[in-house]
């Protein structure tokens, strides 16, 4: 039994800010945990990055990540560049704005969440965004899920 994915149906999913260690991660490591929980492996692609990355994900949500069970001491901040936002369906962006898409010619879906930076704010405010950040990751999969456009494979 071979299995293919189609490329044709594949959702591109981008998360971004400016340093790609906050907010971006937490919402990358959320939305990759709900694709696996839906079985979505091969529909839905997750990008991640920032305009002007810092050097390593904030310790504060290093910490609240580790809480629901995230490891992201290892993940390092990357750069997004327009081209890869260019090529996603869905671009949410977390109140930083900073995205560089032409908005009148893309088909791009941007989600501006107006999120509070959690760099340098104590743990429960930390962990304020993090559980916003995760009803809006599972909110995007539902929304995504209920106008059909992804689908579990079928056995």
């Amino acid at each position: 039994m071979s299995t293919t994915t189609d490329t044709a149906n594949l959702i591109r999913l981008a998360f971004m800010c400016v340093q790609n260690a906050g907010r971006s991660q937490m919402a990358t490591a959320f939305a990759e945990r709900e694709r696996e929980r839906r079985g979505l492996d091969d529909a839905v692609e997750i990008l991640t990055g920032g305009t002007r990355p810092a050097d390593h994900v904030h310790e504060e949500v290093i910490e609240v990540m580790r809480e629901e069970e995230f490891d992201l001491s290892e993940r390092m901040p990357r750069e997004i560049t327009s081209e890869e936002l260019r090529s996603c369906e869905y671009v949410a962006t977390m109140g930083c704005s900073t995205l560089d898409v032409d908005e009148d010619e893309s088909t791009v879906d941007i989600r501006d969440w107006d999120l509070p930076d959690p760099h340098g704010e104590d743990i429960d405010t930390v962990r304020s965004i993090r559980d916003d950040i995760h009803q809006r990751v599972v909110d995007l999969f539902d929304e995504l899920s209920d106008d059909s456009q992804l689908s579990a494979p079928t056995n």
